[in-house]
């Protein structure tokens, strides 16, 4: 499970170092390699291997491709997607289009989102929580007092 957040830098060459923070949960059996595509918001996702193959085979597989909404879904998710492994330096390299996708460049606020990483443009970020429009507080006990 990621938790926490963090600034880090993207280099040029659109590398960014995971946290050792966030490196600490992921598992053996992802064998330090991760899938990279875009978010429904405005960043980019990162999910561990093994995480990535039970979403696909739990989630992504099960939905009907003959009906046009979730197949547009599923080709919108998996079109930029991309698999990377971790460098000796706990670098992942991320692709022009998802940097571009969350107009990340310089500064990166890296989020633990429990199963997967996001990494985020720190401004866009700050500007998601704002627009929320909701106290926390708020949001927290109309969230928490679900059913699931």
């Amino acid at each position: 499970m990621f938790i926490g957040s963090y600034i880090y830098s993207i280099d040029q060459k659109g590398r960014v170092s995971i946290p050792a923070k966030l490196r600490k949960y992921v598992k053996p059996e992802a064998n330090d390699t991760f899938v990279l595509t875009r978010s429904s918001e405005k960043c980019i996702d990162i999910y561990p291997y093994d995480f990535w193959r039970v979403l696909v085979d739990e989630k992504l597989a099960k939905l009907n491709m003959f009906d046009p909404e979730q197949a547009m879904f599923v080709r919108m998710f998996l079109q930029e997607a991309t698999e990377d492994k971790m460098d000796s330096q706990y670098r992942l390299s991320i692709p022009k289009k998802l940097i571009d996708h969350a107009n990340v460049e310089g500064e990166v606020f890296i989020l633990g989102a429990l199963n997967k990483i996001e990494i985020w443009n720190p401004q866009v970020y700050e500007d998601y929580t704002k627009k929320q429009g909701k106290p926390f507080e708020e949001v927290a006990k109309e969230v928490m007092n679900r059913r699931v």
